[in-house]
């Protein structure tokens, strides 16, 4: 069975409040497109349809034409809602979809229900794992703890007891929305840390023959088995290296599998240049990243005139500037920024307690209660969010 594996598509999102309608909609052509030339058998989406709960009538517009289009092609897909999604609102009216071959899988009672198509060599079942949020499923699953890999573990269990009823020469393929360990994120995906844990390890994953996953906006292979599609647009600087693509998978008759990246249209390459203004505005070598789509982080000890004016004039799709002023290296300025570097709120917040105490760092039970004050607002942004 060959497979199409995609996720993150966010529509609605824009990049750095330039519209990407356009851009998703060049992408959701191209799939289409892809579906046909590659004769592919089925199509999964690993969440976050949408870049938001409630999205704009314009992203609702894509999704429907997109549904419509795979559809009237006569290709099935499989699709899950993601932690972007609201999953309520994604699945209404799944029922009547799924007779038009369109399968919506967003509620978690049912993650152990599959999506049976078959091909020349049998039966694939296809199991569609809904965003988790721990503490929004732990009973509903019996999970027993409030963390991501009690709650996709005990998911797992229930996929795992349901293939061991079917044929033994069913194939397997499970769609999750997560963050497993060996993937490499980017600025751009939504914290989903929870009790100061945000990965799950892949062995969740045992006992299926494909698992395709969405979240982390990078394409990659954490094994050969737990893929990444990744984002089909860049989202954030920090995915200007990536290249965008879609995994096309082939599952033989024994459950193998074999894949090949499929590269989605890029509406405008990104650039991050780094340097004194003077030095960016003169380089030569820059002239290459005159149409890409600008951040640039200058580095003058004094913040110069009309910066982005200026860079404008030779970069004129600059969207973000950065300053990092060139320091001593015993600057105050510079010490505090390093600090922070790459830091979680977790250990900000606890750095700070022993700041006030005078060094006096944080015992267990006091790290325990600011994990779950971190956790508290975050499950209730999420909570508000879906329910807006």
């Amino acid at each position: 069975m060959r497979i199409l594996h995609t996720s993150d598509w966010h529509l609605g999102r824009s990049f750095h409040r330039v519209s990407l309608l356009d851009a998703q909609a060049a992408y959701l052509d191209h799939l289409v497109d892809t579906v046909r030339e590659h004769e592919v058998d089925a199509v999964v989406v690993a969440g976050d349809v949408y870049d938001r709960a409630v999205p704009p009538l314009s992203a609702v517009r894509l999704f429907d034409d997109a549904l419509h289009r795979l559809a009237a092609a006569g290709v099935p897909a499989v699709m899950i809602s993601g932690n972007h999604d609201s999953a309520r609102r994604l699945g209404v009216g799944a029922g009547l979809i799924g007779r038009a071959g369109i399968h919506l899988r967003t509620d978690p009672a049912h993650c152990h229900a599959p999506v049976v198509l078959a091909d020349t060599h049998g039966d694939v079942a296809f199991y569609g794992l809904p965003y988790l949020e721990p503490a929004l499923v732990k009973d509903v699953l019996k999970a027993g703890r409030t963390s991501h890999e009690a709650v996709l573990t005990a998911a797992m269990d229930r996929v795992r007891a349901d293939l061991a009823g079917r044929p033994a020469t069913t194939r397997s393929v499970v769609l999750a929305h997560a963050f497993v360990a060996g993937g490499e994120p980017s600025d751009s995906e939504r914290d989903i840390t929870v009790g100061g844990v945000a990965a799950v390890p892949t062995g969740v994953f045992d006992g299926v023959d494909y698992v395709a996953l969405g979240h982390l906006h990078g394409s990659q292979a954490v094994t050969d088995r737990v893929r990444y599609s990744g984002s089909p647009l860049a989202y954030s600087f920090s995915e200007a290296d990536h290249r965008k693509t879609m995994w096309l998978i082939d599952l033989d008759a024994s459950g193998a599998v074999t894949g090949e990246r499929i590269d989605c249209p890029v509406p405008r390459r990104l650039a991050r240049l780094r340097g004194r203004l003077d030095a960016l505005l003169e380089d030569p070598a820059l002239d290459r990243h005159e149409d890409a789509w600008v951040e640039a982080t200058l580095t003058d000890p004094v913040r110069p005139a009309e910066p982005m004016a200026r860079l404008a004039e030779r970069f004129p799709h600059t969207l973000a500037l950065v300053f990092e002023p060139d320091r001593a290296p015993g600057d105050p300025e510079t010490s505090y920024a390093r600090r922070l570097r790459g830091r979680d709120d977790q250990s900000i917040a606890e750095d700070f307690v022993a700041h006030v105490r005078g060094g006096c760092g944080t015992d267990e039970r006091e790290r325990a209660v600011l994990r779950g004050a971190f956790d508290h607002v975050r499950v209730e942004d999420g909570v508000r969010e879906v329910n807006r």
